[in-house]
């Protein structure tokens, strides 16, 4: 596997995590953290690639695949789903 495909799938990894965390605990409103689990759920892809792609890196592979179902539930909570909380 090409080493700096890999190299970009872990930073962008990390780093979408970073900033999406970041939104999260600003807590600007629902757009906003629907947004950023968008952001979370490219993360959790990236990562998953990169954990399966990288010798020895699976358990951030299957790590990410909870994370992405996770985040999916945020994306459907935050910016799908017409119901608000109380």
């Amino acid at each position: 596997m090409n080493q700096s495909l890999l190299d970009a799938l872990q930073y962008y990894g990390a780093g979408a995590a970073t900033l999406a965390a970041l939104i999260v605990s600003l807590n600007i409103g629902r757009r906003w953290t629907g947004w950023a689990f968008v952001i979370f759920v490219t993360s959790s892809i990236a990562l998953i690639g990169w954990g399966f792609l990288q010798t020895n890196s699976e358990g951030i592979g299957w790590q990410n695949i909870a994370m992405l179902a996770i985040n999916l539930v945020g994306v459907w909570r935050y910016l799908i789903s017409k119901h608000k909380p109380d």
